[in-house]
């Protein structure tokens, strides 16, 4: 859907130049005959920098659909320099933005997107989308930067409660921060709506491990057994019984 109306706007923008430039052309000639070779030169001019604009415009869009088929196939590399030239080519688009920021991310380009969030607030008057919030959250979670990252999922959160992601990281913020009692909190509001949530089950597990509750962690895990989990989960669960239970 988005291709369509991309494609519609710039059809527009073409008939837009071309019916322009032969208005232009229609008025030269019948009013200003002495200076027409003058402004015969100027709607020349003019028609040419909305062609190369219409250019500009068309190249930033490849590059941004070739950015989203290189993620989609894990061509990482691939996504993050195609999106770069999106954005060095039209540097006022969000979505360009957001897909450079989605590369950067998947390569672990943790400080460069934080570096490039004022940039992006700028463009959408701060009001980025939860996927988006959360994103630069786990950034700053990597970075060690836990208040700002708490900041932000408190405010994912507020927005929209049953986005499960955002309760997940604020609990590997909290255990981070070793205030185990409000992690554990966060993950057992996961999985009193999510019950076969891997993450919310390993992380409060974890932090009863580090609370130093061991019966507590593997009691968290021992449960799982009663749940449809899949067999890799399964088997993770076990690996953690293990190392919990030495």
């Amino acid at each position: 859907m988005e291709q369509l109306r991309f494609i519609f706007w710039e059809l527009l923008k073409i008939l837009g130049v071309a019916f322009t430039s032969l208005l232009a052309a229609k008025a030269v000639a019948s009013r200003l005959a002495r200076a027409k070779p003058w402004l015969y030169a100027v709607i020349l001019a003019l028609v040419g920098f909305g062609a190369w604009n219409l250019g500009y415009d068309i190249a930033a869009e490849v590059y941004y659909w070739a950015s989203l088929s290189d993620a989609q196939n894990s061509r990482l590399s691939n996504a993050y320099l195609n999106s770069l030239q999106a954005v060095g080519l039209r540097p006022g688009v969000p979505r360009y933005w957001q897909a450079l920021e989605a590369a950067k991310f998947s390569l672990g380009q943790f400080a460069s997107v934080i570096d490039d969030l004022p940039a992006i607030q700028r463009l959408t008057g701060g009001d980025l989308d939860e996927v988006n919030s959360y994103r630069f959250a786990v950034c700053l979670f990597a970075l060690g930067r836990y208040d700002e990252a708490l900041s932000i999922t408190e405010r994912v959160i507020s927005q929209n409660r049953f986005y499960m992601p955002p309760y997940i990281l604020q609990g590997d913020v909290l255990t981070a921060q070793r205030k185990y009692g409000e992690a554990q909190q966060a993950f057992v509001a996961v999985l009193q709506i999510l019950p076969t949530d891997q993450a919310a089950v390993e992380g409060l597990a974890h932090a009863y491990f580090l609370e130093g509750n061991r019966q507590q962690a593997l009691k968290v895990l021992n449960e799982t057994s009663k749940l449809p989990f899949s067999a890799k989960a399964q088997k993770r669960f076990e690996a953690l019984k293990g190392l919990y239970g030495q």
